[in-house]
């Protein structure tokens, strides 16, 4: 499909899995062809709470304007409640609320949702949002009991988009001035198990593909941050691979970029 066959972005609404004002999802449908599939969207902003689910609102309409289901996942950030280990289960109750979601009643008149394909669900995280992606990826091999343990809605696929994919080294490195440790209460020495539970790279294998795009002049995550995540997955026996981009950290996010483009492209394998 290209620019000029493009079905219309439809209807947006807003669904609550929470009290707190961040725990909604927005779901963005489209109009006329339906592609196969449903495409979650979580922003980044090193899980601070300066940064909301705005970020991800302009892909979610591009992705509906292509013909995909789109879910713009909030969540509460360090800030505003977030941290550990409340961030990560409001992004696993998120993802959940899609299967309450689809078919569901949208307002007293009767107008229904319409049936979501959730056999097919591909998160797409830019930056730390890239760390919430395949972390929930990463939730049918958590311990029982542990936060986001036993998904009701699981990824079959993860686009990170220069994603913190290995906390440990994150931390080490002090991206975004100690926003890791901010994030999971401690280095991890002294608070191992956030760690352990809440990285991606210590959760290998995560069982489904990841596409990591990431350009090397990224001044805020490291490109090595992908190339590492990916060894040590294909090492564990995972579908993974590295997209390199090009325009620093941002232009993933840019509807208008190439960045952007490069993810689209992903997609149609990833939901095939």
């Amino acid at each position: 499909m290209d620019d000029t066959d493009q079905p219309a972005a439809g209807t947006v609404s807003r669904h609550r899995y929470g009290s707190d004002e961040s725990q909604y999802g927005e779901l963005y449908l489209p109009t006329g062809h339906r592609r196969p599939g449903t495409v979650i969207v979580i922003h980044g902003g090193f899980w601070k709470a300066r940064y909301g689910a705005d970020l991800g609102a302009p892909l979610a309409a591009d992705l509906a304007a292509r013909g995909w289901a789109a879910w713009n996942l909030e969540y509460r950030r360090v800030g505003n409640g977030g941290g550990w280990p409340n961030t990560l289960a409001d992004v696993a109750a998120g993802i959940d609320l899609l299967a309450d979601v689809s078919g569901a009643d949208l307002s007293s008149s009767g107008t229904r949702s319409p049936e979501l394909d959730l056999g097919r669900v591909v998160a797409i995280g830019h930056s730390a949002g890239g760390h919430l992606a395949a972390w929930a990826a990463a939730r049918p091999g958590l311990p029982a009991g542990a936060v986001g343990a036993a998904p009701r809605v699981r990824l079959t696929g993860v686009i990170a988009q220069a994603g913190v994919l290995d906390l440990v080294q994150g931390a080490a490195d002090d991206l975004g001035t100690g926003a890791v440790p901010r994030l999971l209460g401690g280095h991890p020495d002294e608070v191992p198990e956030p760690y352990q539970l809440a990285s991606p790279l210590h959760r290998l294998p995560l069982g489904v593909p990841v596409r990591c795009l990431h350009a090397r002049d990224d001044d805020t995550v490291p490109f090595s941050q992908s190339v590492d995540y990916v060894r040590a997955a294909r090492a564990a026996g995972d579908d993974a691979d590295v997209v390199e981009v090009t325009g620093g950290h941002f232009a993933v996010i840019d509807p208008a970029a190439p960045a952007w483009q490069a993810a689209l492209e992903l997609l149609p394998d990833l939901l095939g």
